[in-house]
């Protein structure tokens, strides 16, 4: 009888967890985030005009371009972030596909300002040669506006 050794382990290493390398693009993302590093956080999406933000205010941004400019913009008055994620979920849509959500509370000073906020955020990543990039996130806040408009049949009584 022949017996190859390390077959198996070979054949078990081949067989990765992608939603390993997505939840490890997601680490990056929020470390970047902390940092207050914008070059961190860009490269956690891929540069593309197709790239869609719906912002925790209801507006919506797209192309990587213009995302850039935002969050180096807005990063230049931003210090002193804490984020925390709970609930972080890593869903896999087949190979090259994935999403990933989760609440999430972060605290800065933006302009000198403290500001708090929460909600719940969903972002859609791609694989992009070998990295998992965000093409999409939506984040919405957990306590919403109340001046706007909402459907009755998603009011909370």
């Amino acid at each position: 009888m022949f017996v190859v050794a390390g077959f198996g382990q070979k054949a078990a290493a081949a067989k990765v967890d992608a939603s390993k390398g997505v939840r490890d693009a997601f680490d990056r993302l929020i470390d970047g985030i902390k940092q207050v590093d914008a070059g961190k956080v860009m490269a956690s999406y891929e540069k593309s005009d197709r790239l869609l933000i719906f912002n925790n205010n209801g507006t919506a941004t797209i192309g990587w371009e213009t995302v850039k400019t935002n969050v180096e913009n807005t990063y230049a008055k931003v210090s002193n972030v804490t984020m925390d994620i709970t609930g972080l979920r890593v869903e896999m849509m087949g190979k090259t596909n994935a999403y990933v959500s989760c609440k999430w509370r972060q605290s800065q000073e933006f302009d000198g300002k403290l500001e708090d906020s929460s909600g719940r955020m969903t972002l859609i990543y791609k694989l992009v040669g070998k990295d998992w990039k965000i093409t999409h996130r939506h984040t919405s806040p957990d306590k919403p506006d109340t001046t706007r408009p909402v459907f009755p049949s998603e009011r909370q009584n």
